[in-house]
């Protein structure tokens, strides 16, 4: 299944109303140009001040399954169900200080700015990637020796897309069922809190 549009109530470019997040992938590796192109991607993301604090750690299955299998060891239990196929992990990590030893408030913002740009070239390649907050941050960092002020936000699952069939039940009903979102007017306002725009 590759095609689950969301239904807007106004119309938006495919590019993102395409954009969803899979539980169902196939083994197949990426190819080195495709990783290649969806990091660049993310590399063109805005930043305050053009910090660009976001650091990527790609863990290819295909290149180095021991790296593969810390990443994958450090998901939820839950996540490493629908992840048994997957072919690549990335992990979202930020910079936490300025290049003054300040602290970035907005470094996360960024990171998340540039994991964006990031599923959005993977759409635009034919590729499915689903973000994930489910997994031991504090697991990645000792697994991966990870600086003092550098923080793993998310982790991605990256790949092509699989059988939907092969999927247990729960999770078969849910990516087969229609995408939602909270209406645009609770989620917009118009000059001020809460004020209808």
């Amino acid at each position: 299944m590759t095609n689950k549009p969301a239904p807007t109530e106004v119309a938006i470019h495919e590019l993102i109303a395409g954009r969803w997040s899979p539980r169902a992938y196939s083994s197949e590796p990426v190819s080195r140009d495709n990783l290649r192109s969806v990091l660049e991607a993310a590399r063109w993301a805005p930043s305050s001040y053009n910090a660009q604090p976001w650091r990527f750690v790609v863990f290819d299955r295909s290149v180095d399954e021991v790296s593969f299998k810390q990443a994958f060891a450090t998901l939820v239990p839950f996540n490493q169900g629908w992840n048994a196929q997957v072919p690549v992990l990335i992990a979202v990590t930020t910079h936490t200080l300025t290049s003054k030893g300040e602290v970035n408030r907005c470094a996360p913002y960024d990171a998340g700015a540039a994991a964006m740009a990031l599923v959005l070239q993977a759409h635009a390649l034919g590729l499915a990637a689903h973000q994930m907050s489910g997994f031991d941050p504090n697991a990645f960092r000792a697994a991966f020796q990870l600086p003092k002020d550098v923080e793993v936000i998310a982790m991605i699952a990256l790949g092509h897309y699989g059988e939907v069939d092969k999927l247990d039940p729960v999770l078969r009903e849910r990516e087969k069922s229609a995408r939602q979102r909270l209406p645009l007017a609770d989620i917009a306002y118009g000059g001020g809190w809460k004020k209808a725009f």
